[in-house]
C-alpha cells in the first residue's frame, strides 16, 4: 500500500492524503472513495477519524482520499466547508494521471456530519436552480469531479430538522453562522434535502443504537428521495455511532460492502 499526501489549497486545513492499494503493471484503481470525516463540523475532530477507513479500503483493494477540510472554529463553516469540500474533491483530477486513477467512479463515505457533507456534494449539479445568491459563494464549478454514489454513515442528511432538534448545542447554526431565521439562503444550501431528487444512488447507513445522530436524519431523506429516478436507500445497521468508523465492527463492514457495489 503507498500513502502520498496533498494539499489542495494554502490553509493548514486543505489537505487529503491518498491511500493506494498495490497495482499491476499497466492496470488502474477501480475508482476512488472519497473519505469525509465527521465531528459536527466543529474543528475539535479531524481527518484522523477518517484515517483507519481509508487504511482499511486500500487494504481491500480500493484507492481512497481521506480528506481535511476546514471546519468552524479554524476558518470553516459558511462557507469555507463547503469550499473546501468541493476543492478537495475536485482535486482528484489532478491526481488521476499520477496515480492511474478511474475518475468514473468516485464514491464518498461520510460519518455523520461528514455524511452530511458528502451527501451535499452529491448533489452539486442542482444548487444553482436554489435561485438563492448563496449558492455562487461555495464556488461550484462545472468542470469539477462528480460523485457517482455516496454511502452516508449516520449522516446529518437533513438540515432543517437538525437545527429544529438543537443536535449537539446548536452545532447546525454555528456551522452556518446564525439560524434559519437570519440565513434562510445560507440553510436552504447546505441542506441536502433541498436538492432532491439526485440522480446519484445514496445509501443511508445508520446505527440502530446511534445516540449522537438520530435514525430520523437518515428515515426523512430516504423518505423525501422516493419520488428520485434513483431513490436513496436505508440500512440499519447494529451498534452505536462510532460502530460506523470502526474497521472490525459489522457496522463498518457493510459500509465498505456498500461501497465495493458502488464502484462495481
Amino acid at each position: 500500500m503507498q500513502q502520498h499526501r496533498y494539499q489542495y489549497g494554502q490553509d493548514p486545513s486543505q489537505w487529503g492524503e491518498l491511500f493506494l492499494p498495490d497495482l499491476s503493471a499497466d492496470s488502474k484503481h477501480r475508482g476512488v472513495v472519497v473519505v469525509i470525516h465527521g465531528g459536527y463540523w466543529r474543528s475539535t475532530y479531524g481527518a484522523e477519524l477518517g484515517e483507519p477507513l481509508a487504511k482499511d479500503l486500500a487494504e481491500h483493494g480500493m484507492a481512497a482520499w481521506n480528506l481535511e477540510y476546514r471546519r468552524a472554529g479554524n476558518g470553516g463553516g459558511w462557507p469555507g466547508t463547503f469550499q473546501d469540500i468541493l476543492a478537495g474533491i475536485d482535486k482528484l483530477a489532478a491526481l488521476a494521471g499520477p496515480h492511474s486513477l478511474d475518475l468514473g467512479k468516485v464514491v464518498a463515505l461520510g460519518h455523520s456530519a461528514g455524511g452530511h457533507l458528502a451527501v451535499w456534494a452529491a448533489g452539486r449539479d442542482r444548487l444553482d436552480g436554489l435561485g438563492t445568491a448563496e449558492a455562487c459563494q461555495v464556488n461550484n464549478t462545472n468542470d469539477g469531479v462528480r460523485l457517482t454514489g455516496v454511502v452516508s454513515q449516520s449522516g446529518v442528511l437533513n438540515l432543517a430538522e437538525a437545527e429544529r432538534l438543537g443536535l449537539s448545542n446548536g452545532a447546525v447554526g454555528n456551522l452556518l453562522g446564525g439560524p434559519s431565521s437570519d440565513f434562510p439562503g445560507r440553510h436552504r444550501v447546505a441542506d441536502p434535502m433541498a436538492v432532491l431528487p439526485l440522480d446519484v444512488p445514496v445509501y443511508a447507513v445508520h446505527a440502530t443504537a446511534d445516540d449522537d445522530v438520530p435514525l430520523r436524519m437518515s428515515t426523512t431523506y430516504v423518505d423525501a428521495s422516493r419520488s428520485a429516478a434513483v431513490p436513496a436507500r436505508l440500512a440499519t445497521v447494529p451498534g452505536d455511532h462510532f460502530a460506523l468508523i470502526d474497521p472490525a465492527a459489522e457496522a463498518y463492514v457493510t459500509c465498505r460492502e456498500l461501497v465495493g457495489k458502488l464502484l462495481g
